[in-house]
């Protein structure tokens, strides 16, 4: 069987214009899944990023310590619930740039594939409504009653983008003989490195800086202006 080209895509601030996790901790809050003072544990490091006093990174760092904390103990289907809810209110808040590369890459015959650190439930709802053939993010272990541990699955594996995306090239019959890579972080300069034509979109400094040293396509979205550097 002929291989197929595969372009793979980080979600949170490559295609989404926010963070699923994000939005999902807000969703479980308001349902009262979470309690009130689940906000308490990153409330802090928000402030500081929306004041540019610290960064997005370590909003979100606090963020998924609340969000683990938290979804011990909780029953799937409260996290499922608030999935479909934020997705169905959500999917079409993307960035125009990476929305509109999907389908081209898909008719040319991609594969394509999204690795995020966002739970995989959410991702579930997510990717397909835009066309992706797979999506890799965290699975979290499920115990007795349906009901969250805690722990997660294979962390070792999706934590590292390249491990992941190495995974499925071989489990799908994939090639990265041209492949395409988009992402916006740090995070992502593991896969971005394996294919063929790294993007960075809308970079933060360390990506950015990277980005400049190894020579790849930077492409930053602005309002509703697309400038490539």
């Amino acid at each position: 069987m002929e291989k197929r080209r595969v372009a793979v895509f980080d979600v949170d601030g490559t295609i989404f214009r926010s963070s699923l996790t994000i939005q999902l901790v807000e969703q479980l809050i308001a349902d009262g899944a979470f309690p009130e003072d689940a906000h308490d544990m990153y409330w802090a490091q928000r402030q500081k990023w929306l004041d540019r006093e610290g960064d997005y990174e370590a909003y979100v760092d606090a963020l998924v310590k609340s969000f683990r904390a938290h979804l011990k103990g909780l029953h799937y289907s409260a996290l499922a619930d608030a999935a479909e809810r934020i997705v169905d209110k959500q999917y079409k808040q993307v960035y125009r740039y990476t929305r509109d590369l999907v389908p081209k890459l898909k008719e040319k015959g991609y594969y394509l594939l999204a690795v995020s650190h966002s739970p995989k439930t959410v991702l579930d709802q997510f990717c397909p409504r835009l066309g992706f053939d797979k999506a890799y993010g965290i699975i979290y272990e499920i115990g007795p009653q349906e009901c969250f541990t805690g722990a997660v699955i294979d962390e070792h594996l999706i934590y590292n983008k390249a491990n992941v995306l190495r995974r499925a090239v071989e489990k799908e019959n994939l090639s990265l003989a041209h492949s395409v890579g988009v992402g916006d972080t740090e995070a992502d300069i593991p896969f971005l490195e394996l294919v063929a034509k790294p993007i960075c979109f809308n970079p933060n400094q360390k990506l950015y800086t990277h980005a400049q040293r190894m020579k790849w396509k930077v492409v930053v979205e602005r309002k509703d202006v697309v400038y490539e550097l």
